[in-house]
């Protein structure tokens, strides 16, 4: 059972990786204690896509009439909804079994344990255990909902988010702790499907990591559609001893006392470290995570670790780069360190949001004199076209070399849209490269070509 490369965890890190160590030719075994593909494509972005179009659907057939069809009166089945969510998870999960036979990966279910020596322990369901050596030994076992001290979750009332993406039955009313993208996707589909949504956010502004224009839109779209925000605000305690929660939330102006019959704690992830034998094989730690150099090298010769358990930017497109870079340094290529200030972020609300790079507040903070540019979809043909005029993309340029340093945009499609800047910036596109690349036009595509005309005074549709 002598491996080069044995990953533990399936998930967007581990299952990537594991395939590029085969094509590079190198022997290949992934531990797994629950269901290939991970969180990612379980629990976590692929079958919250599918909640999120239902979601959409439903209110495209709900303003039907704006677009000029007539239709009879539309009803959410809660159930079938979760339902089509599970087949296309499970269908994703499939996906990954049949690559791992392709690239004649080993799978191995179980629980994995590392050991001193190269060596890696697993305890497969069954309860039997043995033991596997490779050469290098790649630990991909990503993160979980976090778990607030005052506010621990008992799966029923109050929830994580893989509660809340199979709940028997819809709830009347919901409050959720937390607008991080996890916490408003899931307040756009409930509010969406019709339960009335309340966000409690401890930060001043939504979605706290996105530039504040952003932030402030989206705050306008969830109000226009019955979401309620609390904002500076927290939960001190929840009481579930009734039928439903009572929900205690300091804000300001002082106390307040919710009632709905869900929680949704959706305050972050934390790291899966625990119980790997990391203390025993010497693996540094730090605040929670595997500390790695810019290979994800840990402290001891021969472990490595990517994804959620290492610092960075919790995304399973992260988890994915670092396991190729990763796997590439191993195998004896020369792999760039991943540039983690050019990492694209996603919020799949309606309307979307996707940025890159500097925030406006960052970027002065940093030194910076800009040149912003803004342009509202409200000015777009294509989002006029397609009743989808909510939101804009917003350019910050370095005013003195031209550099593209950010970009922010919030609106109907963007997540789409935002490759097109991360493949700028990686290339050093200058701000007149960008303003002299014609795009095509009816497009929301457009819009980044007008932000940055507008950034240099010379935008034409506003």
């Amino acid at each position: 059972m002598n491996y080069d490369v044995i990953v533990i965890g399936s998930g967007p890190g581990g299952y990537v990786a594991a395939i590029r160590a085969s094509q590079l030719g190198l022997k290949t075994a992934i531990v797994e204690r629950e269901s290939l593909g991970g969180i990612c494509l379980n629990w976590g972005c692929i079958p919250t896509k599918a909640l999120l179009k239902s979601a959409q659907v439903f209110e495209y057939i709900n303003h039907a009439s704006e677009y000029g069809i007539k239709t009879a009166e539309a009803e959410a089945d809660f159930a079938a909804v979760v339902k089509r969510s599970r087949g296309v998870a499970e269908g994703m999960s499939k996906g990954v079994q049949f690559l791992m036979k392709k690239n004649k990966i080993e799978v191995i279910m179980g629980t994995a344990k590392v050991k001193p020596g190269n060596k890696v322990d697993v305890k497969s369901p069954d309860g039997s255990q043995k033991e596997i050596t490779a050469k290098n030994i790649i630990i991909a076992t990503g993160g979980r909902s976090r778990e607030l001290p005052n506010l621990k979750q008992d799966g029923k009332k109050v929830i994580g988010y893989r509660q809340a993406m199979v709940l028997p039955e819809q709830p009347k009313s919901m409050v959720i702790v937390g607008s991080g993208a996890i916490g408003s996707e899931f307040a756009y589909f409930y509010a969406t499907m019709g339960t009335k949504v309340t966000i409690v956010e401890f930060m001043d502004n939504i979605v706290p990591v996105e530039d504040e224009d952003v932030s402030k839109q989206l705050l306008r779209s969830f109000k226009k559609v019955g979401i309620d925000v609390m904002t500076s605000s927290s939960v001190e305690s929840v009481d579930t001893s009734g039928t439903g929660c009572k929900v205690q939330v300091k804000t300001a102006a002082g106390m307040q006392t919710l009632e709905c019959d869900i929680v949704l704690s959706a305050a972050g992830v934390v790291a899966n470290i625990e119980n790997l034998g990391l203390e025993e094989t010497g693996i540094k730690t730090e605040k929670g995570k595997v500390v790695v150099d810019e290979f994800y090298n840990t402290s001891v010769k021969g472990y490595y670790a990517i994804g959620d358990i290492v610092s960075g930017q919790a995304l399973a497109h992260v988890a994915s780069a670092e396991g190729i870079t990763c796997v590439e340094k191993i195998a004896g290529h020369h792999p760039e360190p991943i540039d983690y200030n050019n990492i694209p972020g996603c919020t799949y609300t309606t309307p979307e949001i996707a940025s890159v790079g500097y925030t406006e507040k960052a970027a002065k903070a940093a030194g910076y004199e800009l040149k912003i540019g803004k342009f509202p979809f409200s000015a777009s043909g294509k989002a006029s076209a397609a009743g989808a005029k909510d939101g804009f993309v917003k350019v910050i340029y370095d005013a003195k070399y031209g550099e593209l340093l950010g970009a922010h945009m919030i609106g109907a499609n963007v997540t789409e849209m935002i490759a097109e800047i991360v493949v700028a910036r990686k290339l050093e596109t200058t701000g007149h490269e960008m303003l002299k690349s014609i795009h095509p036009h009816p497009t929301m595509s457009e819009a980044i070509m007008e932000a940055t005309a507008d950034a240099y005074g010379e935008v034409i549709h506003l």
